[in-house]
C-alpha cells in the first residue's frame, strides 16, 4: 500500500491495481469459489488470517508461472514490496492485498456483506 505525503504531512494512500487487489475483489473471488493461492507473509502470524492461507514457504519460494497469488500481512506494507519483487522477476499474477488484513477486516463487516468473511482466528 504505497503511501506518500502531501506538503502538510498528511498521508496519501494510493491503490495500484497492477500490484494490489482490493478487499472486495478478493472477497468476491473467495465467495465465488475462485480463490487464488493465499500466502501470509508475516514473520509471526498471529490474530487472524484468511481461511485456506498458508504461511510463506521460504524466502526462495516462487509461484507457478501462471498461478494467481495474493500475498498479505497486517497492513499491506510487506506484501506489496514482495509482490513488486515477484512481478519484476516475471510472476505477473502475484498481487498484494491492499491494506492487508486490517483493511480487509474493517471493510468486510459480516453485518454489511451478510456472509462469511473468510477471516479466521489463529
Amino acid at each position: 500500500m504505497p503511501t506518500s505525503f502531501r506538503d502538510d504531512n498528511k498521508p496519501v494512500v494510493s491503490f495500484d491495481p497492477r500490484l494490489e487487489v482490493s478487499a472486495f475483489t478478493l472477497f468476491r473471488s473467495l465467495r465465488e469459489g475462485r480463490a487464488p493461492l493465499l500466502i501470509d507473509v508475516r514473520e509471526r502470524p498471529a490474530g487472524k488470517t484468511l481461511r485456506g492461507a498458508m504461511p510463506m514457504p521460504s524466502q526462495d519460494w516462487r509461484p507457478l508461472a501462471d498461478q494467481q497469488v495474493v500475498l498479505f500481512d497486517e497492513d499491506g506494507s510487506r506484501s506489496v514490496l514482495l509482490a513488486g519483487e515477484l512481478q519484476a522477476e516475471g510472476f505477473p499474477h502475484v498481487r498484494a492485498l491492499f491494506g492487508g488484513l486490517e483493511l480487509y477486516d474493517f471493510s468486510l463487516d459480516p453485518e454489511v456483506v451478510e456472509a462469511d468473511t473468510y477471516l479466521i482466528d489463529l
